[in-house]
């Protein structure tokens, strides 16, 4: 049996019960969690939701809830009318008094709810007025009432480690023992349940009903969505606290942007009852995700998903009944399909909000801007069509700025990640790009990775005031200068990429040329040629061992086209920190020429510079060594140091080419 929508009239309440075999059978399997981009970067082979299809809990216990129901009904036994289409289908219509109960709760009630709980009361009463407007949303909490998390510590570590029992009352017994307010009791519940029951992914796709019957899961620990519901009712009910199973439509597993939402509803909550409000909970999400690359499920814990504030629950959640929104206004289902849809992950990392806030951007002159806010400083990248390219993605002190340029016209997928307190990037936003003009001139270079520019985070990794504090740096002649202070015992590396195709490691640090002064790092650079290159910034403490950890980098532009600047010389392992070349800075020398030399070290006894023939260089009282020497035949010119006087041998500190006769 099928319910359809709850639908009031003028004067009656009008449940419609459709059942169509042939629809049912041509229907596939629903899933409930969103798809989670960010598990190819978890390396978890990627995470996806859970759920299936709502099931109708009368038909799961052992007698028949529809009879049970009809015993209890008003006096006045409603209008029952029963018609069929061209193809069979049959279409039953109840028709009740206006004071009637409304049956839609009826239905998906069980059984043993009108039995009533301990307090002696009947039923759960429904969401009113008074509850629509009670959760004003001020960013400031992501739950439906004020908790402090640390509260739960205790109690979460003794409702995790609660063992199963034969029956549901002797787990509920234990479970309240740690627990002594409804939202204590609520909470325990919600934990052992997250942290017990796995999601049973063979049920789901055969459609198994017994999975769902509460003395089954108990004994199985396996379920899914209306399981879950069912099951966090059940225990709820047990302890004292009122508890409704909400059916409806969910933003999960194979949602797509902008899709519409029809037919069987694919996924059940709850609503508790604390304090005098009602409040929303999802089990289901909240346990964790399955891996649909094994069709394993993971517990994977996500607080989110309880006592969620009603402002947030509806991005991902439509009950059925407009009521269980907890909101004033209402969302209609249109609304529901068109609105921007942020991840739990979204809120997870801090996220507070997202420009623009339609899940749909149109290009303007080929160009995308996305702009987030956060509450603490947070990493962020993007993919676009699975990659890290085409855009610029500048971090702010709370938030981010990302400009997208797609490379060809049509639909694109933009996916936002964001790296939060944890090591792991998690997927937050995604949006659909409409492109109808691509800018031929906005060719980023496929190295530029995220972020550009110097922000909070290269601060954090010891480099400050940078010369340059825009990630983009015009420079008409295909030279610039970079400068910026450095925090001690930082060493900095940086290297320059383009997309002229393979270029060597060490070619692509020879067109930089590293200088450091006064606690500051100098990189002169010189473009081979025009066009955009990214300037890639690396650091390393000088202590500690591994690899240079990537910082930022700036996008160098030069549309001079008669740029043609050769390499800076090579320098070696003994060219210190803190010395400076003033000259010559190509490193290609003409041939059979006299050249100038003028540089600064520290702590060095004497300088040679040897082509064909050794030349030495004097010190003069500015602290620059200086002289020349001549290129004529040689290939190869050396720049050669004694540290100490007392030493006999010298070492290479730089090394230029001399272009051939």
């Amino acid at each position: 049996m099928e319910l359809k929508k709850d639908i009031n009239a003028v004067s009656i309440d009008m449940l419609l019960i459709v059942h169509s075999e042939k629809r049912r059978a041509a229907q596939g399997t629903h899933s409930d969690q969103q798809a989670d981009p960010s598990a190819l970067l978890q390396r978890r082979g990627g995470y996806q939701g859970i759920g299936n299809g709502v099931r109708r809990w009368q038909k799961l216990e052992g007698n028949d809830l529809h009879e049970n129901l009809v015993e209890k009904q008003h006096p006045q036994q409603p209008q029952v009318i029963t018609s069929y289409d061209s193809q069979g289908t049959q279409l039953t219509v109840e028709v009740h008094p206006r004071d009637a109960m409304p049956q839609l709760f009826k239905k998906f009630s069980l059984a043993k709810r009108l039995q009533g709980d301990k307090n002696g009361n009947t039923r759960p009463r429904q969401p009113g007025g008074k509850d629509a407007h009670a959760y004003p949303w001020d960013r400031s909490s992501l739950k439906s009432m004020s908790l402090d998390l640390r509260q739960f510590e205790k109690l979460d570590l003794y409702a995790s480690q609660v063992t199963a029992k034969s029956g549901l009352d002797e787990l509920v017994s234990d479970l309240l023992q740690e627990a002594h307010t409804d939202l204590e009791r609520v909470r325990a519940i919600w934990i052992w349940i997250c942290h017990h029951i796995e999601y049973d992914i063979a049920a789901a796709q055969e459609k198994d009903r017994q999975a769902f019957k509460p003395t089954d899961i108990l004994r199985t620990q396996k379920t899914n969505c209306d399981g879950y519901a069912g099951l966090f009712e059940r225990m709820c009910r047990i302890a004292g606290v009122q508890c409704m199973t909400v059916p409806g439509y969910s933003k999960g597993f194979g949602y797509q942007t902008g899709q519409s939402f029809s037919g069987e509803f694919d996924h059940a909550w709850n609503a508790v009852y604390l304090e005098g409000r009602w409040h929303l909970v999802d089990s289901t999400w909240g346990s964790g995700l399955v891996d649909t690359t094994t069709s394993k499920f993971t517990f994977l814990y996500n607080e989110f998903y309880f006592l969620t504030h009603p402002a947030l629950f509806i991005e991902d959640h439509f009950p059925d009944n407009k009521n269980w929104q907890l909101l004033k206004p209402p969302q209609s289902l249109r609304q529901f399909e068109n609105n921007m849809y942020h991840k739990s992950e979204f809120y997870n990392k801090g996220m507070l909000s997202a420009h623009p806030e339609t899940s749909m951007i149109r290009t303007v002159n080929g160009k995308a801007t996305v702009t987030i806010e956060s509450c603490a400083p947070t990493l962020f990248m993007f993919m676009l069509n699975g990659k890290q390219e085409h855009g610029l993605l500048s971090l702010r002190k709370n938030g981010m700025k990302l400009e997208v340029y797609p490379p060809t016209m049509g639909t694109h997928k933009l996916q936002i990640f964001a790296k939060g307190n944890s090591d792991i990037y998690s997927s937050v936003l995604e949006y659909t790009l409409k492109c109808n003009y691509v800018d031929m001139g906005v060719r980023l270079p496929a190295e530029l990775h995220q972020p550009v520019g110097p922000s909070w985070f290269s601060e954090q990794m010891g480099i400050t005031k940078p010369s340059h504090p825009d990630p983009i740096i015009h420079t008409s002649d295909g030279r610039c200068s970079i400068s910026f202070g450095v925090e001690e015992g930082i060493n900095v590396l940086a290297s320059l990429h383009g997309d002229d195709g393979p270029i060597t490691e060490e070619a692509q640090r020879r067109y930089i040329f590293q200088l450091h002064w006064e606690k500051r790092t100098e990189l002169k650079v010189q473009l081979p040629h025009a066009g955009k290159f990214a300037l890639k910034i690396f650091v390393k403490k000088r202590q500690e061992p591994g690899n240079y950890i990537f910082v930022f980098n700036y996008l160098l532009c030069c549309a001079n086209t008669k740029v043609n600047w050769p390499m800076f010389p090579e320098s070696f392992g003994n060219w210190g920190q803190d010395n400076e070349l003033l000259e010559p800075l190509s490193g290609v020398l003409p041939a059979n020429r006299n050249i100038p030399f003028k540089l600064k070290l520290h702590g060095i006894a004497k300088v040679l510079v040897k082509g064909q023939d050794t030349w030495p260089l004097t010190l003069n009282h500015e602290g620059y060594w200086e002289g020349s020497c001549s290129t004529a035949g040689c290939q190869e010119v050396y720049v050669m140091v004694l540290e100490n006087a007392n030493h006999n041998f010298y070492s290479y500190i730089l090394k230029y080419k001399v272009n051939a006769q």
